[in-house]
């Protein structure tokens, strides 16, 4: 992205401002597996993340989203366990594009459903 992509644009990436507050006024803490990286202020309490690839946060693992939020104190290296057998990779966002979950009936989908099962009656004014 060009110097000017960076100065005025958030969607992909930092933007020129939080690059030089990250460099000047944060400390980097860590990295998670995607290649986002996780900052906190020298000084105070500020804690943020700078996306590798498009800012969405659910590329945010769990962990980190508690670190972020400040539910943990201590990195999510050391205060969490190591993960258990059965636990699932967390899944990103899939709103607005092709993965996204889309019932019958939906307009990308046809737009027609079943018929209603006879299971429904519309309420009337008037009628008890």
């Amino acid at each position: 992205m060009s110097i000017l992509g960076k100065i005025f644009t958030w969607w992909d990436g930092a933007t020129f401002g939080t690059l030089l507050d990250s460099w000047k006024n944060g400390e980097k803490v860590g990295e998670d597996s995607l290649g986002n990286a996780y900052y906190r202020a020298r000084k105070g309490k500020r804690r943020w993340v700078i996306y590798k690839g498009s800012n969405d946060a659910s590329r945010v693992p769990p962990e980190w989203h508690g670190w972020l939020h400040g539910t943990l104190d201590e990195l999510p290296g050391d205060a969490l366990p190591a993960p258990r057998a059965w636990e699932k990779e967390p899944s990103p966002n899939l709103t607005g594009s092709l993965g996204a979950y889309r019932p019958a009936g939906a307009l990308e989908r046809g737009g027609h459903r079943a018929a209603a099962t006879g299971d429904y009656e519309a309420w009337r004014p008037g009628a008890d």
